[in-house]
């Protein structure tokens, strides 16, 4: 499988076996010569006293000498390439995953950043396994997000992964597009306590039931009482159709009812829309997506006057949400228009109003010139949002 190292057999252990080993031989050697010059003759009861008090010094030292062959051990994997392979490390039937601690707002989250567009970040990734802490060189899988890299086993023992998932993993995850691993591909936990305590008393006082499925009259219910709530007054027929549109995008199978997961994600991109600044938004990017959005830009300034136009903005996204999905749309799709509608979808009855008002929109903003910076506010929200593994054109938030 390779050369395997663990964060377990440090150096400060290998430089430890090297002292013990070291120490062992010399000890051999000054021993040896020591008695063949300078050792006087013993008689009988002195010679007995000293073998007792060998045997007595043997038994003190044993779980030294234990120690000592450990570290050798761990020496010799080092220095022969040897390691203990992930799969026969001691599982107690299945790993605990580790606690996730949400992230907390810094005082100078709302700042702006110096993201400079000719900076090239230097991205290294993790060199050994984020579950069990080997390194297996090829055997490691890495994240499109972050620079976690993970064994497909370890990930199926922690229970994070389906048997459908670790085949997606192993086909994508070398790819140029890429894997999200279960921390990033999970946008809620971008959420602070604060947040998340928020968003549950909004599904709790509009009674959302957590882990089930949602009906189009569940999804207008909630929306009404968010909107009641913010606003102080009943949703108007134009904002209900928008709300339907949202329904049927989400609801990507068109089963009638959008998935737990898919809501939990769509509102809490919301919720950080709603609450973060672009300069907070900018600070959650990590430096693969912060390079993601370079190239990009760079591609679409061809003639590298540092600007493109609005409609050459809009067209990021389809970099954005491409995930080699038959789910993958067209990057003209609006952003108040997300996802396919069938002619017999709920959101059908709306549709050719709101396609007429995303034209002229359309229009108004092919023009527009957009900096590196401008390009890079704008489009934070949709790489959080593009996180997922799944093509996500769904999880769009709405403007």
């Amino acid at each position: 499988m390779g050369v395997l190292m663990s964060k377990k057999q440090t150096v400060e252990q290998v430089q430890k076996a090297s002292v013990v080993v070291s120490a062992f031989k010399e000890g051999l050697k000054d021993k040896g010569s020591t008695r063949s010059k300078a050792e006087p003759p013993r008689g009988k009861a002195e010679a007995e006293g000293a073998g007792q008090q060998d045997k007595e010094a043997a038994t003190a030292s044993q779980p030294r000498t234990e120690e000592a062959k450990r570290n050798q051990t761990a020496w010799e994997r080092l220095r022969d390439g040897k390691g203990i392979e992930p799969e026969d490390l001691e599982w107690n039937d299945q790993a605990t995953p580790p606690a996730f601690i949400r992230p907390k707002r810094q005082l100078g989250d709302d700042e702006s950043p110096d993201i400079n567009l000719q900076e090239k970040e230097e991205v290294v990734n993790d060199e050994m396994c984020d579950v069990c802490e080997v390194w297996t060189a090829d055997d490691l899988y890495p994240c499109r997000i972050c620079t976690r890299v993970f064994h497909d086993g370890c990930l199926s023992r922690m229970a994070h992964l389906s048997a459908s998932s670790i085949q997606e993993l192993k086909e994508t995850a070398h790819t140029t597009v890429g894997w999200s691993c279960q921390y990033c591909d999970n946008v809620n936990l971008l959420l602070t306590d604060e947040e998340m305590f928020s968003l549950k008393e909004v599904l709790r006082q509009c009674r959302v039931i957590p882990e089930s499925c949602l009906t189009l009259d569940d999804f207008l219910h909630y929306k009404h009482s968010i909107h009641k709530q913010l606003f102080d007054e009943q949703m108007n027929e134009e904002k209900e159709e928008l709300v339907i549109l949202q329904f049927s995008a989400l609801d990507a199978d068109k089963k009638g009812q959008m998935e737990w997961a898919d809501f939990l994600y769509h509102e809490s991109l919301l919720l950080l829309q709603r609450f973060r600044s672009e300069n907070s938004l900018l600070r959650l990017l990590t430096a693969k997506e912060r390079m993601r959005a370079r190239t990009c830009f760079l591609g679409l300034d061809q003639k590298r006057t540092g600007f493109i136009t609005g409609a050459e903005c809009k067209r990021a996204h389809s970099v954005w949400f491409h995930k080699n999905s038959e789910e993958s749309q067209s990057c003209n799709v609006s952003i108040s228009h997300v996802g396919p509608i069938s002619e017999s979808s709920p959101g059908s009855r709306g549709r050719g109003r709101i396609q007429d008002r995303s034209l002229l929109f359309r229009e108004q903003e092919e023009n527009r010139r957009v900096d590196w910076k401008t390009f890079l506010k704008e489009n934070a929200i949709y790489l959080l949002a593009a996180r997922p593994n799944s093509a996500a054109i769904h999880l769009r938030p709405t403007v």
